[in-house]
């Protein structure tokens, strides 16, 4: 099994924001990816088909995730996720993001005469490189036909993952000149969620950036740096969107 973490090319870097790639998965028991809130739309692509609240598909488009959910794959594989902008979806797609919290779909619903031909090429390819060539096509042959305008919000999404503190929000709403309505309704229009619960998922995901780079000497450290009360705070807010505690998570991974 190889993981890479590619950067994205030029023409979709505007709307993407990494791409993971897990190559030549030999499976003999079910395979299973934890998925938790990270504040990024995905497409997910896997040569052999993952099931997600039992929906098997091989292409599955997913909006925010806010409820932690787990992807089982049972024959071997090539995983190929593309983590969007947290505007992408519905300037990209036109789908309202408030569709696809917590609600991951087959990507062939949408537009079936389109992505059944991907999907066929994407499994039919000979390589890796091949399948991200296609799939880079894809997107920005979506990047050409959009015609939202994302500025505003572009503004507001990196500004709160930059601070996830709790004054973030007046702050951009000051900045923006917007009211707290006007802020909530364009949220959860392109983003799919209320910009408080957006503003605790960077929070949620800084912390966990650090505590899976082992960047602490105790929890609390972590609870302070990410501006949590303190540590019994940090550990619900964990548990919140993972389901199990921050030690929890750390046993599991030295089990692996």
């Amino acid at each position: 099994m190889k993981v890479s973490n590619l950067t994205p090319c030029e023409k979709i870097s505007h709307y993407v924001d990494r791409v993971l790639v897990i190559e030549d998965v030999l499976v003999t028991n079910p395979f299973t990816l934890p998925l938790y809130a990270n504040g990024a739309p995905t497409l997910l692509f896997q040569t052999a088909k993952g099931i997600i609240k039992n929906n098997s598909n091989n292409l599955t488009l997913f909006g925010q995730t806010v409820f932690p959910e787990t992807l089982t794959i049972r024959d071997n594989f090539t995983l190929i996720a593309y983590f969007f902008k947290p505007f992408a979806l519905f300037a990209l797609f036109g789908v309202s993001a408030q569709e696809l919290t917590n609600n991951p779909i087959d990507l062939n619903l949408l537009a079936p005469s389109k992505t059944q031909q991907l999907q066929e090429q994407l499994l039919n390819a000979a390589t890796t490189e091949e399948m991200i060539g296609l799939l880079n096509d894809y997107i920005f042959s979506l990047i050409t036909k959009t015609t939202v305008d994302s500025q505003i919000i572009r503004f507001a999404t990196l500004t709160i993952a930059q601070n996830a503190g709790k004054d973030a929000l007046l702050k951009v709403q000051k900045e923006l000149h917007v009211t707290e309505r006007t802020f909530q309704r364009m949220f959860e229009k392109n983003i799919g969620i209320a910009p408080n619960l957006y503003r605790r998922i960077w929070q949620f995901n800084n912390a966990f950036q650090q505590l899976n780079n082992r960047q602490f000497v105790k929890l609390s450290d972590i609870a302070f740096a990410n501006g949590y009360a303190d540590q019994s705070h940090y550990i619900r807010a964990f548990k919140e969107f993972t389901g199990i505690t921050p030690k929890d998570y750390l046993k599991f991974g030295q089990s692996e």
